[in-house]
């Protein structure tokens, strides 16, 4: 078992295409788009399980937590050779390579994780939801109403950023991941292949049409094919809504949330994901009321 601060171009590659075939036999990703991206980069540490010095078995990459934030660990095992005590042997492996406080994901919580987490007396510290809402005329969204006093628009270039990433690391300041970003965050997304301007909802007061209110970034994972030829229609994502501290109960989240949707609507997808913390009780009422439940849940161990 190696650990390392990059992969090779092989090895990595290798983990990659390891990570889309547990993503189709499990039906779910065992690693986030956050750790998927990291595989080629040398921004976390790396831990790779090999056979001898030939086949990779299993792989976990350990984010270091922000200030007193513990780490986190995200780690998969091929599939052909799970049961066989890899994944035990790796996740002690990345505990002691995080080298103090740290988590360790399970993407949703599968019977597997649950029993490897009991093995190594791990219990749950954190829930992350997974929501979904089908749309289409069998499942109307109700009106978008822009009250008077706002102005809502799209993303006008990066004029907008600087208020974006004020609002969000204000509203974020307590997210381990969300929370910290800096102007390379927000860059690294208006750049990357996914990104829609028009998919980018803006919130001002008209009094202070320059003063951020929140923000609502959608997405679009488009349809693809997995590897025995299973195709996975293309669903929208409420990214990131963020509302600015001080502004709450002035529906922001909900209106941002809804021009979201009904722009996602109009890219002609039949569903819509999104996720939340488990005791973000405010946030959780907005989007049950907007006709959102429950599909899986991703649990941090510790």
């Amino acid at each position: 078992m190696t650990v390392a601060t990059r992969l090779s171009a092989d090895v990595a590659a290798t983990v990659t295409a390891m990570a889309a075939r547990v993503a189709e036999v499990d039906g779910v990703d065992g690693l986030s788009e956050q750790s998927t991206a990291a595989i080629r980069s040398d921004s976390v540490t790396h831990v790779v399980v090999r056979d001898g010095d030939e086949s990779v078995l299993g792989y976990a990459n350990i984010t270091a937590g922000r200030d007193d934030d513990p780490a986190m660990i995200e780690a998969i095992v091929d599939p052909s050779v799970r049961r066989r005590g890899h994944g035990k042997a790796l996740v002690r492996r990345a505990f002691d390579a995080a080298a103090g406080s740290a988590r360790i994901w399970a993407h949703g919580n599968l019977p597997a994780a649950q029993a490897l987490a009991a093995s190594l007396h791990l219990t749950a510290t954190r829930e992350l939801l997974s929501l979904r809402r089908p749309l289409g005329l069998r499942n109307p969204l109700p009106p978008l109403v822009v009250p008077d006093d706002l102005l809502l628009r799209t993303y006008a270039g990066s004029d907008d950023d600087a208020e974006i990433l004020r609002v969000n690391n204000a509203a974020f300041d307590w997210h381990p991941e969300q929370g910290g970003w800096s102007s390379a965050d927000i860059t690294a997304r208006t750049g990357a292949d996914w990104f829609d301007p028009a998919g980018v909802f803006l919130v001002f007061d008209r009094a202070d049409p320059r003063t951020l209110l929140g923000f609502h970034w959608t997405k679009v994972h488009p349809a693809g094919t997995g590897e025995r030829g299973v195709v996975v229609p293309a669903i929208g994502e409420v990214y990131i809504v963020g509302v600015d501290t001080g502004t709450q109960g002035r529906g922001l989240g909900r209106l941002l949330t809804l021009a979201g949707l009904h722009h996602l609507q109009s890219r002609d997808l039949s569903e819509v994901e999104l996720y939340v913390e488990g005791d973000n009780t405010a946030a959780l009422h907005t989007y049950q009321r907007l006709g959102f439940t429950q599909h899986s849940v991703d649990v941090a161990y510790g």
